[in-house]
């Protein structure tokens, strides 16, 4: 299953047109704009992109003048997140908070559908906080107000409070099916002053399978593609996943978890990782080609790893490929290999008789690439 992410000022849309309250707001797209529109200060700031982490990274900020609202806008559209430069920023009133919670539906299989989260503690550390109460509701149809009213007491004590998220709530999972979302998620969803409840934001995930029958889901995708950085839509055509970070450490993989894994040992061994790219689903010679190219071109990259596991794949049809790429490479950049799994003994035998090394574990091989781009730097 493949998900979209849409901006939030797409996803607060989505909101509205389900009575959702959300902040008064205004989409802004050049320094024209923002010079021309007429707002009422203090407002909030925020890059549109469909990529999570804007609050942490200097993405959503507060301007309380006209020359602070434009001090804002071009740093924002100076930055990326994930690797995608912002199209616009979203400017909406500052909202007076009393309190922040956390509200979402989300399809999760375990329930047969739908499956609606609530915190009385949203905003973003969530994380770091209890995990949210779950209503399994399975079909939208099954959402039964008292049965969340009932499940809400324990951790909601403001009754005017429960009564509105259980409303909120059957909203999100009208706007889930409608529009067959994954997620729809309000976080924070903010008691203002006053008692009423308010969308400060929205993180709305289409399901990119549905984009055959719905004409708005094949659209978002299409438009994101066309707002990708060149890279990343190189990487997406051929079937590669790419995610810029801000180590120099490049990391070729296959599989979400072991790039994750291959990322927590680069950063146990105190080095950061310059990207998330995942490889396996094109793992040949096109595929490995164009992953070498991007890295090799990027200049933060100082070194890179491949670590790649086979289950269903053959490592010695990797360790061959690799052997034809590095011998045509004339990139200076080191490379550290660690095949494992299927005939990786094999893997071993084809890397050694070309002169390179696959390391024993993942860790060894972290060791190695870590230490060579050190002594390069040195």
């Amino acid at each position: 299953m493949h998900f979209m992410l849409v901006t939030e000022a797409q996803g607060k849309a989505l909101l509205r047109a389900a009575a959702v309250p959300t902040p008064s707001s205004c989409e802004l797209h050049s320094l024209e704009e923002v010079r021309g529109c007429q707002v009422g200060f203090p407002v909030a700031v925020k890059a549109q992109v469909a990529a999570g982490g804007r609050g942490k990274s200097g993405g959503i900020r507060k301007a309380a003048s006209a020359t602070e609202l434009e001090a804002a806008f071009d740093a924002i559209m100076a930055m990326r997140f994930a690797g995608e430069a912002p199209a616009s920023v979203l400017v909406e009133s500052w909202l007076d908070i009393e309190r922040e919670l956390y509200l979402a539906v989300a399809i999760d299989s375990r329930v047969g559908g739908f499956n609606v989260l609530y915190s009385p503690h949203g905003g973003v550390n969530i994380e770091d906080g209890p995990p949210p109460l779950s209503y399994p509701v399975g079909l939208a149809r099954n959402f039964r107000a008292h049965v969340f009213r009932a499940l809400l007491e324990p951790v909601e004590s403001d009754p005017k409070v429960r009564e509105r998220v259980i409303s909120t709530a059957r909203r999100l999972l009208e706007i889930a099916q409608a529009n067959e979302c994954t997620t729809v998620e309000i976080n924070p969803l903010v008691v203002a002053k006053g008692g009423a409840l308010m969308a400060a934001d929205a993180k709305i995930v289409l399901d990119e399978a549905a984009a055959f029958r719905r004409a708005a889901t094949a659209s978002a995708i299409a438009s994101s593609r066309d707002k990708a950085e060149r890279e990343i839509r190189l990487c997406e055509e051929a079937n590669l996943m790419l995610v810029w970070l801000d180590g120099e450490i490049g990391l070729i993989s296959g599989g979400a978890g072991m790039t994750m894994a291959a990322m927590d040992a680069i950063d146990g061994a105190g080095a950061q990782p310059a990207c998330f790219l995942d490889v396996s689903g094109n793992p040949t010679p096109a595929g490995f080609g164009l992953a070498f190219d991007l890295l090799d071109r990027a200049p933060n990259v100082k070194g890179i790893l491949v670590s790649m596991f086979g289950g269903g794949l053959h490592t010695d049809r990797v360790a061959k490929t690799l052997v034809e790429l590095l011998a045509k490479r004339a990139s200076p950049k080191p490379v550290t290999v660690r095949l494992n799994g299927t005939r990786s003994d094999l893997a071993t035998t084809i890397l050694g008789e070309a002169g390179h090394r696959n390391h024993a574990t993942l860790e060894l091989a972290v060791a190695d690439i870590v230490q060579k781009v050190a002594g390069a730097r040195s």
